[in-house]
């Protein structure tokens, strides 16, 4: 049976704001959503559709079929025991009184209860439901209060602090407005359309009418459809003037949290500054004005840009010649920092590094230059990479820094110096290696391409882990200034997906060995940067091998692996093992060797003496391990790791037989520990691959 209108209505909340952070609007619109749900819900009031709204001035969240008022309701309050409460001729005891009292009841209007643990004194308290216009403020407080809001700022005189100041306020219930306020501002039912399009306050009846009210006055509220129209606009724009655009989802997201009423525009700059390089056109356009460059059939930049005005103008030509007057001087800007930057060879900017300052306790740039050429040499001449050439990329990798086009365009840092040392005619694999410097740059980045540009990624970034740890600076818990999490899973990648093989241990140690602070009083330095690159790789083989199974990942980590390739390979090993049958059982019965061997304490540290195994079933056990062993050894030498676990599944049998039979704890004390020298050996052979007994597989 449906609620009637009279029981139910739509509410809305709007705050109107100074405009909003671009960037956070989305996560600011999410929390307002998420943390209106749970304040209804915290109220016990159901509710239909809720829909939430962002604008550039603007948060609101519309939501249907609210009850005008909760639901009366029955608190059932437990007193003493009957037997306490109660005396022996039935009276009231002073315990029952004072529950009584407690409820605001007599005693005559308490009930009993029967349940498990006896008879119990009971209050059935009912509760009137209250108007939802007397929870309206707690529901809009506790909705505010969810705001991931990533900077606060303070206006006026005022204490509280918001992501902007509040303008204006509506709270409306159907058509009655809400008695609430925020910030000191009575809510109402006046919102405000276009800055420029709309004038004055624009009423709203009900809350049904928000959205169609705003469009009309020039504003789309809804987020995904402001953004369906910049996509739009800007695309088809492009196709109109024979031309394309990348379609850069943070753009067109970055955009829509800009403007009210997307129209798209095109613009054109002189042909002269196609000369730039294309990075370079494209920071400007797009980091510095928020344009779209505009390509050709075959993806080369032309001279032309799509911006998005926030304005529908009556002379579009004077908005576009705004915009190409503001793109002009800037690209004249780059033009001047290329030329004058290659007046001087980027070799003779390294000395200028030593101007600038990395980390106070670690030295300057050029000191950090010299440490990664240095760890870079190290990594090459052990992964048969040119050393020489990689010392060179390496001393030239951040002389881009002290350019003045870095200066200005900070993005554009290891691509400007892969285009000045190509001028500087310095050989393609320098140039390379300079341009993929600080890959993986973020999150779905692709790695350095090359050998040499992974070799100076991974010095790179293993010196920055070491510095940091050195000086006492590890990350703790959100907090991770450095980008040290960044970095140890930048290594990571880099090597399992470069196939890299290196003693990462060695690598640390010699990392550790060249930051310019005593860490004598740390000896466990290097096991801590291991231990930390480790639990990143942890996170990274879940998520991306296992399948979401930590004890797989564990399986591996139990033999603490020192290369990363090998480590990731027994993963994938050991990922293959659980899907066969015999994952299972050889699963448990690892378990349970484990627990026999830690239980025997010293009696499983015996050697093996095949003649004294008399059974048939440790003959059997015996002489399957031995030809396992034997298969298995060239196996993990050529880390055939998938093959090995699938050789070692076919011992099921024989350790099922083994178990079934033997008694391994016997009286006799030689045949106990030639048993146990046994099961020692048939463990440790699963273990030149991955403990399995850290596997929950099927029923285990």
């Amino acid at each position: 049976m449906s609620k009637s209108s009279e029981q139910v209505s739509s509410c809305l909340f709007e705050l109107g704001l100074e405009e909003l952070p671009p960037k956070a609007m989305p996560a600011l619109a999410d929390g307002f959503a998420t943390g209106m749900r749970d304040a209804l819900a915290a109220c016990a009031l159901t509710h239909g559709a809720l829909q939430v709204f962002a604008a550039p001035r603007r948060l609101a969240v519309l939501v249907q079929d609210v009850p005008r008022r909760q639901a009366d309701s029955v608190e059932l309050m437990r007193g003493p025991p009957v037997r306490i409460g109660i005396d022996a001729e039935g009276e009231p005891t002073k315990a029952a009184l004072a529950f009584a009292n407690k409820c605001g009841a007599t005693f005559e209007q308490l009930e009993r209860e029967r349940t498990e643990k006896g008879e119990w004194l009971v209050f059935r308290a009912e509760r009137k439901g209250q108007a939802f216009a007397e929870l309206a403020q707690q529901i809009l407080d506790a909705s505010i209060s969810a705001l991931p809001i990533p900077k606060r700022m303070r206006w006026g005189s005022r204490e509280e602090s918001f992501v902007r100041p509040l303008h204006w306020l509506v709270a409306l219930q159907g058509s009655d407005v809400l008695p609430v306020s925020l910030f000191g501002i009575r809510a109402g039912r006046n919102t405000q359309g276009h800055r420029f399009h709309a004038s004055g306050v624009v009423g709203l009846t009900v809350p049904s009418v928000y959205e169609e009210t705003l469009k009309a006055n020039h504003v789309v509220a809804d987020f995904d459809e402001r953004l369906r129209k910049v996509r739009t606009g800007v695309l088809e724009l492009a196709k109109s003037i024979d031309g394309k655009v990348k379609d850069d989802d943070s753009l067109f997201r970055e955009i829509t949290a800009i403007v009210d009423w997307p129209v798209a525009i095109t613009g054109q700059f002189d042909e002269r500054f196609l000369a730039l390089p294309k990075e370079v056109l494209s920071s400007t356009l797009k980091v510095h004005q928020r344009y779209f460059p505009v390509l050709n059939e075959s993806g080369a930049p032309t001279n032309k840009f799509i911006t998005v005005a926030n304005i529908e103008s009556k002379d579009p030509n004077a908005v576009r010649d705004g915009n190409q007057r503001v793109i002009s001087p800037r690209l004249a800007d780059a033009e001047f920092f290329w030329k004058s930057d290659r007046q001087k060879p980027l070799r003779a900017r390294h000395n200028m590094l030593q101007d600038v300052v990395y980390q106070k306790a670690l030295g300057t740039l050029g000191d950090k230059t010299t440490r990664v050429a240095h760890l870079a040499t190290w990594l090459a001449e052990t992964l048969g990479v040119d050393a020489e050439v990689a010392a060179t990329a390496a001393s030239l990798s951040r002389c881009d820094l002290v350019t003045d086009m870095v200066g200005e365009f900070p993005e554009l840092q290891g691509i400007m110096g892969a285009y000045y040392a190509a001028a500087d005619g310095e050989s393609e694999a320098v140039v390379t290696a300079v341009r993929e410097f600080y890959q993986p740059r973020f999150a779905g980045d692709a790695i350095a391409g090359s050998n040499i540009g992974r070799v100076l990624a991974l010095a790179d970034k293993l010196d920055t882990l070491a510095g940091i740890f050195a000086i006492g600076k590890r990350p703790t818990g959100n907090r991770d200034p450095f980008g040290l999490r960044r970095a140890a899973l930048g290594v990571i990648r880099t090597i399992i997906e470069g196939e890299l093989e290196f003693d990462l241990v060695a690598a640390l140690q010699v990392a550790v060995e060249q930051q310019p602070v005593d860490v004598s009083s740390h000896p466990e330095l290097v096991d801590d940067l291991y231990d930390f690159i480790i639990d990143r790789l942890r996170h990274y083989e879940i998520s991306n091998t296992c399948g979401g199974h930590p004890d797989w990942f564990e399986a591996v980590a139990a033999r603490t692996p020192h290369s990363l390739l090998d480590f990731h390979q027994r993963v994938l090993a050991v990922a293959a093992f659980v899907e066969l049958p015999a994952a299972a059982t050889l699963a448990a019965a690892n378990k349970r060797i484990a627990n026999i061997l830690r239980s025997a304490g010293n009696d499983a540290h015996g050697d093996l003496d095949p003649e004294a195994l008399r059974g048939p079933a440790e003959t059997a056990l015996l002489a399957a391990w031995s030809e396992a062993s034997t298969d298995v050894a060239p196996m993990v030498l050529q880390r055939q790791y998938d093959q090995a676990m699938s050789r070692l599944a076919d011992l099921r049998d024989s350790v099922d037989a083994f178990f079934d039979q033997v008694m391994v704890m016997s009286e006799d004390v030689d045949e106990r520990r030639n048993r146990l020298a046994l099961l020692a050996a048939v463990r440790g052979l699963f273990l030149e691959v991955a403990d399995v007994s850290e596997l929950v597989v099927g029923n285990d």
